[in-house]
């Protein structure tokens, strides 16, 4: 057998636990001379703009990016090798370090969307020209492709009937397991790793109010699902708390461990199983294996309508009439529209990098049923800031917010009040992100533009000036915005 030298292309899947490509690599080198290379190349582009000038990554994710990347390499290390690090496009950086080694073979997971996709084309060509081998895998989701009832081109577009066809049978392929020793590295500089000066980023400060501090890397993520599961045994009442808003447990938090494949959803399902098989089975185990389904869908609908995803038509093509309100937009993103609710979950995602998913639901409505702007800004903000931001969720889920998604049925917006006074009923969310209204009892607090100002001054705050009076009035904005989708609507 000729000797073997494969580089492992880490992208979103640093972990050595459930990894096909170093799998099937680690049985390619066991000859003599044989070598593995696992390598990471910081992409310029990453740390760039969005097309509406945000920070395309920014420093919470950028933070939890490079806490990652540290935990592969320590873990690389403990059995025999290494992470090599550099920096620039992939597709010109990969190509010369296989000629620099000799490498006859580049293994990766492979994207589904654009911008992903873009540069492992431009690879395959590069190291074609070369003769060096590129071999791509199936990963991210629970569900493989070649597993699933339909071909992917022919998924439902609803998810419900995806999920019902998918879960009978419900095929999921064995997690892998981690390897204990891998061959030594050839001679080469590791590279260091880049700091978030390195990128132009400040550290981001931490805020005491967090639900959870976030530490990246596989370590870390097994450690929450060792936590989340066995420690406090959470997953139980899983869909009961899922909703909340405060707290570290409310929900599983797995979702930026995830988003970085730091954690398998194999290795994830495996867990429920055992927790179902030692603990308890009921609808909240299941639940967890449905949200993981939903992961799967978006990735599988992006797989299987490109780009349409990225449009300001949507999924469904509807043209509407979408504002670009600067002065607005930026009182929806600072947390000043004069909404507790939605003032609270945006200054939480800016002074921590997260928020819940009732949270994200409700500012995504407010943003595109209440202000009429363009989805597409709140998905460019969200993707900067989010330590849990994967691609095909977050444009899925926007897609479908606005109305405009494979999923959507009609102008649906979330009722702010109703949403607070039902997850929120004592204030106390409101009130850790908004101290202004401390003061104010549970019965008034998400609605204090009500407040007369015998009430302010016995409250101490000032309506104008402590707190914002609302940027809209939340009905009437939600008819006007309704006239504009349905006048779309009628027009495709």
């Amino acid at each position: 057998m000729a000797e073997a030298k494969i580089l492992i292309w880490y992208r979103n899947d640093l972990r050595l636990h459930d990894h096909e490509p170093l799998d099937q690599a680690l049985k390619q080198v066991q000859t003599a001379g044989s070598q593995l290379v696992p390598f990471y190349c910081f992409d310029p582009r990453q740390f760039g703009q969005t097309s509406f000038g945000f920070s395309k990554t920014g420093a919470f994710r950028a933070q939890f990016l490079l806490e990652s990347l540290a935990d592969l390499r320590r873990s690389l290390q403990a059995i025999n090798s290494d992470l090599i690090v550099r920096q620039g496009s992939p597709e010109a950086v990969i190509p010369a370090l296989a000629q620099q080694l000799g490498i006859t073979a580049v293994y990766y997971y492979r994207e589904v969307t654009s911008e992903e996709t873009t540069v492992e084309m431009a690879l395959r060509q590069a190291l074609q020209s070369i003769g060096v081998e590129c071999v791509s895998f199936w990963g991210h989701t629970l569900l493989h492709p070649d597993d699933l009832p339909f071909e992917v081109g022919k998924l439902p577009e609803l998810f419900t009937h995806f999920r019902k066809q998918v879960e009978q049978p419900f095929t999921v392929r064995p997690a892998r397991r981690s390897p204990t020793h891998l061959p030594a590295l050839p001679d080469i500089e590791a590279g260091t790793l880049l700091t978030l000066a390195d990128l132009g980023l400040e550290p981001p400060a931490l805020d005491d109010r967090a639900v959870l501090v976030f530490q990246g890397g596989e370590t870390a993520g097994l450690a929450r699902v060792n936590h989340y599961l066995w420690q406090k045994d959470c997953l139980k009442t899983y869909k009961e708390t899922r909703n909340g808003m405060l707290g570290a447990d409310y929900s599983s938090k797995f979702s930026p461990w995830l988003s970085l494949g730091c954690l398998s959803p194999r290795y994830l399902y495996e867990q429920v199983q055992q927790y179902e098989a030692e603990r308890v089975r009921n609808d909240s185990t299941y639940w967890l294996i449905f949200e993981l389904l939903w992961r799967d869908y978006f990735r599988f609908i992006c797989t299987k309508h490109g780009d349409r995803l990225f449009r300001r038509s949507g999924l469904q093509g509807i043209e509407i009439a979408w504002k670009e309100d600067w002065q607005r937009f930026d009182r929806w993103r600072e947390g000043t529209t004069g909404f507790p609710l939605v003032d609270a979950n945006m200054r939480e995602l800016a002074a921590t990098g997260f928020m819940s998913n009732r949270g994200r639901q409700n500012v995504a409505s407010f943003l595109t049923k209440n202000l009429g702007i363009d989805w597409r800004m709140g998905a460019e903000w969200v993707e900067s800031l989010l330590i849990d931001y994967d691609v095909c969720s977050n444009w899925g889920n926007w897609n479908y917010t606005a109305g405009v998604g494979n999923d959507a049925r009609g102008f649906r917006f979330f009722n702010i009040l109703k949403q607070s006074k039902d997850y929120d009923p004592r204030g106390l969310y409101v009130k850790h992100w908004l101290p202004a209204l401390s003061q104010v009892p549970a019965s008034k607090v998400h609605e204090p533009w009500k407040l007369l100002p015998v009430e302010q001054q016995r409250f101490g705050i000032r309506l104008g000036v402590d707190y914002p009076n609302p940027v809209v009035d939340l009905f009437q904005s939600a008819a006007a915005n309704e006239k504009v989708y349905n006048a779309a609507l009628s027009a495709k």
